[in-house]
């Protein structure tokens, strides 16, 4: 798929996308809503060429700079944030949608991104009579990709950051329940936001990289891949060994930085006037120094912070889980995951916030045992982990080799430490100084740049996990 984004100051209501629909002449066909789309363009042949997605009103500052890169032209917020969708499947798609977008900017204000994609052209598309033999689409399958096997999903991506967006999120849950595996392939210069990357994780799913020499790796592990038998698959030596490619092997290490503080708040006495978010919030205060800026369902993250609103959003999904994403101020890089569900112990909310710190930057460790202490005391801590790690600071993933996350400390809330007892938590083997924070202990680890501090994690961990009889 190639994207062509309108980021207009109002509105692209239907007039705005009738115009933008005679882009395409007379051949072009019109249909309603067609997997989260607005509209959607076909050629006389049925096949789809463009689809303009449902525009979402962006409230928080930063999210086209972060997502599309500096200089995109976004409007002040608020603003609409439309995605065109083009197929790679006809070579008059592309310059469709940019069409398209250009049509809708010109009506209702605002910036095309790519800008050299916006035109105000008519793209002659073939008719059904010059087609030829039509094929089964992958529209037809159920799926909106580029290429659909028996095994794989395929979706094409180039743009600076290709992001876990509605449409991302909704391809990632059709191929899951499929028993499908999702593979992103995109040039070099391309990154994965921190959401994706989160998402994309693990088998049978793969971020797939092209170089300029028509050769494949995987974007995260660096293992070289070649297509065989609808997938990708990695190359293996006669030994069994997969094969690092040499742009993934001669990266350097970033010398920026992440914290990533990881942490469970489980609400155990469940009311009417539960809000959620607050503790994420009091996470985002300690470390950023201010609250977070918006939070969403998918990127761009487009509403702002309110907890409020998160908590009435989770109580109309539930039973069900839900699953959040909070950003902080462009100049504090700062994201979130949040997950709420219900346990048989009450209603747990899981955290990771990550933030990113420029070489000359330094995290704010000596502010972690405070915020410890305060999720345990007024929070419901359940445990917290923090941990360090090189990476870049705009918190965007890059196909080079990254070194795991090294623990800084970890914290147990107050109901593993009655559970386990006092005394054993507190006299580890080890060469630890524990630190009582009210109900919960907690155990610096180090300072984010000795590896062995997962080593001390493990036996930490074995240790609690020995508990005393009686």
């Amino acid at each position: 798929m190639k994207d062509v984004i309108a980021l207009t100051p109002k509105m692209p209501d239907s007039w705005a996308v009738v115009a933008g629909l005679y882009a395409g002449g007379p051949d072009v066909e019109a249909s309603g809503v067609h997997d989260g789309a607005v509209v959607q363009l076909r050629a006389g042949d049925g096949r789809p060429l463009v689809s303009v997605e449902a525009p979402l009103l962006v409230h928080v500052p930063g999210e086209a700079e972060r997502l599309l890169g500096d200089g995109v032209g976004a409007p002040a917020v608020p603003y609409w944030w439309t995605e065109v969708r083009a197929s790679a499947a006809l070579p008059e798609a592309v310059p469709l949608a940019g069409s398209v977008a250009g049509r809708l900017t010109v009506l209702l204000g605002g910036a095309v991104w790519p800008a050299d994609a916006a035109s105000l052209d008519v793209v002659p598309v073939p008719s059904a009579s010059d087609a030829g033999e039509v094929t089964a689409t992958t529209a037809e399958a159920g799926l909106a990709v580029d290429i659909l096997t028996d095994s794989t999903a395929v979706v094409l991506a180039d743009r600076p950051v290709v992001a876990l967006n509605a449409w991302m999120s909704e391809i990632l849950r059709t191929v899951a329940a499929a028993g499908l595996a999702l593979q992103i392939v995109t040039p070099p210069h391309v990154r994965l936001s921190l959401p994706l990357r989160t998402a994309l994780a693990g088998a049978p799913n793969r971020w797939v990289v092209q170089d300029s020499g028509n050769l494949f790796h995987d974007g995260l592990s660096g293992a070289e891949l070649r297509w065989e038998n609808g997938t990708f698959t990695p190359v293996l030596t006669e030994t069994g060994e997969a094969v690092v490619a040499q742009p993934f092997a001669d990266a350097a290490p970033s010398s920026e930085r992440q914290l990533v503080v990881s942490f469970r708040i489980l609400h155990e006495h469940v009311t009417d006037d539960l809000v959620l978010g607050r503790a994420l919030e009091t996470a985002w205060t300690a470390l950023a120094g201010t609250a977070p800026a918006g939070w969403g369902t998918a990127e761009p993250i487009n509403l702002p912070w309110s907890s409020q609103q998160l908590t009435a959003f989770a109580r109309e999904r539930s039973p069900e889980p839900t699953h959040l994403l909070a950003v902080g101020r462009p100049d504090r890089p700062a994201l979130a995951t949040l997950r709420v569900s219900r346990t048989e112990g009450g209603v747990a909310e899981d955290v990771t916030l990550t933030l990113g710190y420029g070489a000359h930057e330094a995290p704010p460790l000596d502010a972690v045992e405070a915020l410890a202490r305060t999720l345990a005391g007024e929070r419901g801590l359940t445990s917290m982990l923090v941990s360090l790690r090189r990476a870049r600071r705009d918190l965007t993933v890059p196909p080079r080799f990254a070194a795991p996350p090294i623990p800084v400390s970890f914290t147990l809330g107050g109901a593993d430490v009655r559970r386990i007892g006092l005394e054993h938590t507190l006299r580890p083997p080890l060469g630890l100084g524990p630190v009582r924070l009210g109900p919960a202990v907690h155990y610096p680890l180090g300072d984010g740049t000795d590896a062995q501090a997962w080593t001390v994690l493990q036996q930490l961990s074995e240790h609690l996990q020995a508990v005393p009889a009686g």
